[in-house]
């Protein structure tokens, strides 16, 4: 199981400007995520989830997130 916190400092180790809300949706392993980071400026929405994708790689590639809800949005 990955707790909240750690799912946002390893998004921020990555997008160190972006605010970030993680909610689980059950057991610690199926998770939604809301990102927003100036740094998704320009980029397409594919492009923006793989930045995410790739801050949480080996958690994904472990299973210790097993399910990901991904949103992602530049700041107003």
């Amino acid at each position: 199981m990955i707790t909240s916190k750690e799912v946002t400092l390893l998004i921020k180790q990555s997008l160190p400007d972006a605010s970030v809300d993680v909610k689980d949706l059950g057991g610690g392993d199926h998770l939604e995520v809301n990102v927003i980071s100036a740094q998704f400026s320009g980029l397409s929405l594919v492009q923006q989830h793989q930045l995410v994708y790739g801050a949480l790689k080996n958690e994904l590639k472990t299973e210790t997130i097993h399910a990901l809800a991904l949103k992602t949005s530049t700041p107003d």
